[in-house]
């Protein structure tokens, strides 16, 4: 059964996700500004394939981050759903997991696009 504690774990949980996508995003940009950049300037080969590889990385991140997200929002609305039938007490946590599932769908929405 799900409790109140159980939905302010998935909120968070949704919360650290969708940090940690855009901090991929701006490693990504980061790194292929970086690549570029010695791509331009003529780099030794082998330091260039190291960096190519990091980049590589970074851009794997991405839709690892995506999945998780998804499915963590799955999660949380489920709980939510539950919690909503199961309780005539609604608190702050409610409202935040409704802001959050709103914030994650807008985010998913235009990445799709």
């Amino acid at each position: 059964m799900a409790t109140v504690k159980n939905l302010k774990i998935k909120t968070a949980t949704c919360k650290r996700i969708i940090k940690e996508l855009h901090s991929y995003e701006k490693e990504v940009e980061r790194e292929a500004a970086k690549t570029a950049d010695m791509k331009e300037k003529g780099a030794d080969p082998y330091d260039l394939k190291q960096q190519e590889n990091v980049l590589a990385e970074s851009r794997m991140m991405v839709p690892d981050c995506h999945k998780r997200l998804e499915s963590a929002l799955a999660d949380l609305k489920a709980t939510l759903d539950e919690l909503e039938k199961s309780t005539q007490v609604k608190g702050p946590e409610f409202e935040d997991a409704r802001s959050i599932i709103t914030e994650i769908e807008s985010f998913l929405k235009t990445t799709e696009e």
